[in-house]
């Protein structure tokens, strides 16, 4: 192979001198941290040479795992130190520091992990990746922890950016636990909890919440006991800004109980319990969400993020494109990126969808105009600034990603016509407002149009008007079976499958 043939060229240059000027050369070359080098950088090839090199070496004795660490240190820009006695490596920074300790065959026996002012604590996922070698994984966390301390400022603002995330750590936890049955489900978490799922960060690796899962992933989750159905999710973190925000350095929740009224009771946000840092917290999400103009405003309104100027309606949220666009078109977007391993079309408007025992359904999604009132953005973070504002736009986010799913389960990859299909059913999804939108068709027996009007009130609560022609014969669906048949599924195909299924029993019976 390649890989043995390099070796094999290193071997034979190498043969005639001795170990110890190798490896003195070795450590000159590795001496100097591995930053990432742009793609004109002369020395590029090098470096990246240097890396194969490192991941595929098989360090195995004690020697050799110590160097693989202090290699991998300097590549992520942090300190190596081996102890006295050479089998402990402290991996350091000025807020933190990690201790690897080793036996004399090499072997990982213990890893803990230091943030500024706090005890050394043991590190499970640093242990396990160190013992299994997984060095790639290793030096993730250690990207991330470095990732904590990205903001402006000197050591003692990057520590206090860091207990300001502790506390909101604390609070979002607290929150988590109000009301909180000690038999509760995951999924009941995910779509009811008052910050949905929460997962506490370990190490370097950010604070998660789940706060949405379709009916199918749960169905999914039921059928497949020991299966992880991962719903949406959203990171929590800090991030530098060009601007003061005031954050909390304390936790700021009053208790564990919410007050009479449901709401939550926070301290005041005094000079003793903040502090102004030139950063603010954010929810992060791992692919953007299209977000409607109104889940926008009113995410602002609850942040304080709303900008004054009329004419730009994002401040502070970080968007995907300069300008809003039609909802719907960026709902299409997003559910063909993820269901298209090729490239596709983001033209298309009419798609078709194959149920089983069902005759072809073909969509066509009225996207509506550049003009339209429903328009959107792509976000791919919310800015805040104080604890409260969470449980909030989680419930925003939640409605939103609810409705995203309605939509997007009417496009499909499958988006070239296909004649000569006399069965084919046709629809057209048409928007109507906020979180609202129609659903037209041709009567199974009359040539008249019927509509389904779906109103989803919020990811919990949906209400749905079946229209027809008074002249026309019913269709056996009323509107709470229809109501129902969309909590259940969360899929339009499947409801208005449902829908003629109840028409055709009907004609049969008569």
């Amino acid at each position: 192979t390649s890989k043995n043939a390099l070796m094999e060229q290193l071997h034979l240059k190498y043969q005639q001198k001795p170990w110890s000027e190798t490896l003195k050369l070795v450590h000159c070359c590795m001496d100097k941290p591995l930053q990432r080098p742009g793609s004109n950088a002369p020395d590029g090839p090098l470096l990246s040479c240097m890396e194969k090199i490192q991941r595929a070496l098989n360090a195995k004795s004690l020697f050799s795992v110590m160097n693989r660490l202090e290699s991998l240190s300097k590549q992520k820009g942090l300190n190596a130190h081996v102890s006295p006695s050479g089998t402990a490596c402290y991996i350091t920074s000025n807020m933190f520091y990690v201790e690897v300790q080793l036996d004399k065959d090499g072997e990982v026996t213990d890893v803990k992990l230091a943030h500024l002012g706090e005890d050394p604590v043991w590190h499970e996922q640093l242990f396990l990746f160190g013992r299994t070698k997984n060095y790639e994984a290793f030096g993730k966390i250690l990207e991330d922890l470095s990732n904590m301390y990205q903001i402006p400022g000197n050591s003692e603002m990057k520590a206090k950016g860091y207990f300001a995330l502790q506390a909101l750590e604390k609070d979002l936890y607290s929150m988590s636990l109000l009301d909180r049955a000690q038999d509760v489900n995951r999924v009941t978490e995910v779509l009811h909890g008052k910050v949905g799922h929460l997962v506490p960060r370990t190490g370097g690796t950010p604070m998660n919440i789940e706060f949405y899962v379709s009916p199918y992933q749960v169905l999914e989750a039921e059928l497949n006991p020991g299966s992880q159905v991962c719903g949406t999710k959203t990171v929590v973190t800090l991030e530098g800004t060009d601007t003061v925000h005031k954050l909390p350095l304390y936790p700021l929740l009053v208790d564990s109980q919410a007050g009479e009224d449901g709401h939550l009771a926070f301290l005041p946000l005094t000079d003793k319990l903040s502090m102004d840092m030139p950063a603010f917290f954010v929810l992060k999400f791992h692919q953007p969400i299209p977000m409607s103009s109104s889940s926008i405003e009113e995410i602002q309104r609850l942040t304080g993020t709303a900008n004054k100027k009329k004419n730009h309606l994002i401040s502070g949220i970080q968007i995907t494109g300069l300008k809003l666009a039609p909802l719907y078109e960026l709902i299409v977007q997003s559910t063909l990126k993820k269901k298209c391993s090729e490239d596709f079309s983001t033209q298309n408007s009419c798609f078709f969808v194959s149920l089983p025992d069902c005759p072809k359904h073909c969509y066509f999604i009225n996207k509506g105009s550049e003009k339209s009132d429903i328009a959107g953005v792509l976000v791919s973070k919310i800015p805040f600034s104080h604890p409260k504002c969470v449980p909030g736009v989680i419930e925003i986010l939640r409605h939103q990603v609810a409705f995203n799913s309605l939509i997007s389960s009417c496009a499909s990859e499958k988006a070239v016509k296909e004649d000569g299909d006399s069965e084919q059913l046709y629809f057209e999804v048409v928007p109507y407002k906020n979180t609202s939108f129609s659903v037209v068709f041709l009567h199974p027996v009359n040539e008249n149009l019927a509509c389904v009007l779906i109103d989803l009130i919020t990811s919990r609560e949906v209400q749905c008007h079946l229209h027809l022609n008074p002249e026309d014969p019913t269709l056996n669906s009323s509107d709470d079976f229809i109501t129902r048949a969309v909590k259940r599924c969360m899929s339009v195909p499947v409801v208005m499958r449902a829908i003629f299924r109840n028409a055709a029993k009907a004609k049969a019976d008569s």
